[in-house]
């Protein structure tokens, strides 16, 4: 069954352009996966400091595998520096 991922960054005052770029440079590894349907990243209109990535993936085994590989790891620690507050991933489905 199909399973869809929301991720939520808030970036740290004057980080934003390098959340943007993190997320930028890991869709293309991304989109080279198994198991991988979509996946898209987005800017708040009303604080530009607010990210989201939403991903789609064939199963929730698809999206641990993901999780795991090396592309996936280094984004996160790339990523986690930047923002304000832990880390939100939240497994979806749809209803």
């Amino acid at each position: 069954m199909e399973l869809c991922i929301f991720a939520r960054f808030h970036a740290r005052e004057g980080k934003e352009d390098a959340v943007a770029t993190a997320m930028h440079d890991m869709r293309g590894p991304v989109r080279a996966e198994p198991g991988y349907l979509a996946i898209r990243c987005f800017r708040s209109t009303r604080d530009p400091r607010l990210f989201f990535i939403h991903s789609r993936w064939i199963d929730e085994g698809a999206f641990e595998i993901h999780a795991a590989l090396p592309h996936t790891v280094q984004f996160l620690e790339r990523v986690q520096p930047l923002i304000d507050h832990p880390l939100e991933v939240i497994r979806t489905r749809a209803i």
